[in-house]
């Protein structure tokens, strides 16, 4: 199947689901959880505490995308406007020069032992290290069926560190978590090897958790953007010059570096994975000697303008709420993949295609034009149009140029009058 579907946002939503349900294979289980209010009341009483209903959100499909050689259909669940559309037509640009590579640097998270109250902390750091042999083994004691498939506790390393009350020992698990985002596994064996720390240290422990700091754990992507797809020397130049501008400036950055996760926690929170763990990994990785942008840009010899990812991506196709929320368990069978490496590949190269949309549309005709016509269509709703006035509203207004809720209600109004 290809993912180039030309015309798809002109299609209805029943087309638009026909088509990616032929894509993806889909049988009519997965087509009623995706259009009926997919997760279950009593399904929802059971993930978290207190529950008093659900909260949805839109979710949408980005076409286009060729990674690795593979076509994929990325469901994206989110609110902002023009998101969907932007990475599109980004991975329509990346298409013409081979789509997107990427890399992986394997599924390994940190767990970490906060050691506290040492009169030698050096002297405690040797004593770990060590003990390494004795610390993985009690680990992976945890967890046999993580190590059958090839995981557990792979390593340790110990850090001392000056806090306002004084050093610390922080001792960390280096833990292959395989197809599983990791929380669980990492925090049992923290709380494992915590007493045999205390005893080989005579320090105490306290804080025996993951890091979200998914530093071992990269997905990187690549692509290359013809110069003459996206525009010409002027857009290049365009990009770079914004491109530089983040490199210099955070409060630039923080916003370029938002919009590399407007793709990525879209493509989270629709596959049932913990967004705000990728998120705070993500710019907790991009403050490492200064915060700066995930992405780069160069242009190559022959004028094309050349972009690239490295993104921690602590994700999951087990475990949590990918196997629990039906909309979640349709979203990877319509992405395809089967392991969490793959979804980190897939995530690196859609935060690339959000990222490159921006700067793109910064450089040319700024960013708000397309914000504004898919926000008119939120006006539109929320005056009261419904059905065919809300895009004979939305046209008028953008036609206009008042994107405004009193217009809206205006221009609704005039048609209604006839």
């Amino acid at each position: 199947m290809n993912s180039r579907i030309p015309g798809f946002y002109k299609l209805s939503v029943e087309e638009r689901l026909k088509r990616v349900a032929e894509f993806a294979g889909l049988d009519e289980d997965d087509i009623k959880a995706v259009i009926s209010h997919g997760l279950p009341l009593d399904v929802a009483d059971r993930m978290i505490e207190n529950v008093i209903g659900t909260f949805e959100l839109p979710l949408g499909i980005a076409t286009n995308f060729l990674i690795d050689g593979k076509d994929y259909l990325i469901p994206m669940a989110i609110e902002e406007p023009s998101v969907v559309a932007a990475a599109s037509n980004a991975a329509r640009m990346a298409r013409e020069s081979g789509g997107f590579v990427t890399d992986y640097t394997g599924s390994m998270m940190i767990g970490q032992v906060q050691v506290t109250k040492l009169a030698d902390p050096f002297a405690a750091k040797f004593e770990v290290l060590r003990h390494r042999d004795e610390i993985i083994e009690k680990a992976n004691e945890c967890d046999p069926m993580l190590v059958s498939l090839g995981g557990g506790c792979r390593d340790v390393e110990a850090r001392v560190i000056d806090t306002i009350v004084g050093k610390m020992l922080i001792v960390h698990l280096l833990v292959d978590v395989r197809d599983a985002m990791g929380a669980n596994a990492v925090n049992t064996m923290c709380e494992k090897v915590a007493p045999f720390i205390e005893r080989i240290t005579g320090g105490k422990v306290y804080l025996r958790i993951i890091s979200n700091l998914a530093a071992y754990r990269l997905a990187r992507a690549k692509a290359v953007f013809d110069k003459d797809v996206i525009g010409g020397e002027e857009v290049v130049e365009g990009i770079m010059l914004a491109y530089a501008f983040a490199a210099a400036d955070p409060y630039r950055c923080a916003t370029h570096n938002k919009g590399i996760m407007n793709g990525i926690s879209a493509l989270m929170i629709a596959t049932g994975n913990d967004f705000r763990a990728v998120e705070a990994g993500a710019h907790s990785y991009a403050s490492m000697g200064g915060y700066k942008p995930l992405t780069t840009y160069e242009v190559d010899s022959k004028g094309n303008l050349v972009g690239t990812i490295e993104v921690p991506m602590a994700v999951g196709v087990i475990g949590g709420a990918t196997k629990v929320n039906p909309v979640a368990k349709v979203s990877l069978k319509i992405l395809g993949v089967k392991t969490a490496e793959e979804l980190a590949r897939v995530a690196a190269a859609l935060g690339l295609a959000q990222n490159f949309a921006a700067l793109r549309a910064l450089a040319t005709e700024g960013i708000q034009r397309g914000h504004m016509e898919l926000h008119a269509r939120n006006l539109a709703i929320m005056a009261g149009a419904a059905g065919e006035e809300v895009d004979r509203v939305v046209e008028i207004m953008v036609k206009d140029g008042k994107i405004r809720l009193d217009y809206a209600r205006e221009v609704l109004e005039r048609i209604r009058s006839g």
